[in-house]
């Protein structure tokens, strides 16, 4: 069994790191009264754990009833064939119909549903940001018309996909990378509760791991599974090389070469067609840096827009601002520009 399945969080008080955010779900919670929401934050920080503690606390055993959960990523990225193969929708998918009908159709069908012991039923869409325009417009009229018995939750990673007029209606709730101290604390748990010897996760390789998650606890169970069952330690250097690494050699190019264009064209891509958050872009960018370039002047430029990215939600405005920084501090200087 995966150990990020076995140790996924089942109550409020499972979550670490995100008191904030915790405090404000269980105020919902308690009261039962829930607005429309908008989860954000970086992969493996316990937004959908949250969400799904949120739900059992409302709803009791009654909760899988009154919760529906929408993978918007598999959804938009697979398109008909997604809903053809998927029983969930047989009786509503229409063949005649265009993905974007469809996709209304079946919003629509689940936030008619009669909540259960319940004022209202919750509909989650995961990977939110997936949604594109023309959905996002639709489901605005539809949040309008169901909002008395439903109430919609969109969990992402990227909420500048997500359009103002969503936005607008939700109640944004952050949770934030969680600190190395912390990672480190639940990996040694973790170890203890599977009867692991000292010497099979020794404080030196939780470390490492802790550093390579950067923030991401679900990234750091993994890693520490990994490691546990191969009795290897990570290998960052192995990890650094991966595709994910060769495009954003990629953007360096770029940006030495002074294609801005092709430079942001290639954060897109990460983000985009990898489904990379713009923290883990910037892990992937210190990479190529330590094998490449080890310019403190780039180092200090990624340390800053990693701090700004945990206090703010706009990642592809201060990823672009990253890059211009970085050509106008390192490259153009050194090509006497």
């Amino acid at each position: 069994m995966l150990w990020i399945e076995k140790y996924r969080p089942g109550s409020f008080g499972e979550i670490i790191g995100q008191e904030k955010a915790v405090d404000l779900l269980g105020t919902f919670a308690a009261t039962g009264n829930l607005p429309h929401l908008l989860i954000t934050g970086p992969h493996g920080t316990g937004k959908t754990a949250g969400v799904e503690c949120l739900a059992r606390a409302l709803y009791g055993d009654r909760y899988p009833e009154n919760l529906t959960v929408i993978q918007a990523g598999d959804l938009f990225e697979q398109g008909k064939k997604y809903l053809e193969e998927n029983e969930r929708y047989a009786h509503i998918y229409r063949k005649d119909q265009s993905l974007l009908n469809n996709f209304k159709n079946i919003i629509r069908w689940y936030a008619s549903l009669r909540p259960l012991d319940s004022e209202f039923r919750m509909m989650v869409f995961e990977g939110a940001s997936a949604l594109t325009r023309e959905s996002q417009q639709g489901l605005r009229r539809i949040m309008e018309r169901y909002s008395g018995t439903c109430r919609f939750v969109y969990i992402t990673g990227q909420p500048s996909g997500i359009i103002p007029a969503i936005r607008s209606r939700c109640l944004p709730v952050f949770f934030a990378p969680l600190a190395d101290d912390l990672i480190l604390a639940k990996l040694r748990t973790i170890g203890s509760a599977e009867g692991l010897a000292p010497e099979r996760c020794p404080d030196d390789t939780l470390d490492l791991i802790a550093q390579a998650a950067r923030g991401d606890l679900r990234k750091a169970i993994m890693l520490l599974q990994i490691s546990v069952e191969s009795n290897e330690p990570p290998d960052l250097v192995r990890w650094s090389q991966s595709e994910t690494g060769q495009v954003a050699g990629a953007i360096f190019s770029a940006v030495e070469s002074g294609d801005m264009q092709a430079a942001v064209r290639r954060i897109e891509t990460l983000m985009i067609e990898y489904g990379l958050s713009a923290r883990e872009v910037i892990m992937e960018l210190r990479n190529v840096t330590k094998r490449v370039y080890n310019d403190p002047r780039i180092s200090r430029a990624l340390g800053e827009t990693d701090y700004i990215l945990g206090h703010c939600n706009n990642e592809y405005l201060q990823l672009n601002a990253l890059v211009m920084k970085i050509r106008q501090e390192v490259f153009s200087r050194e090509s006497g520009q």
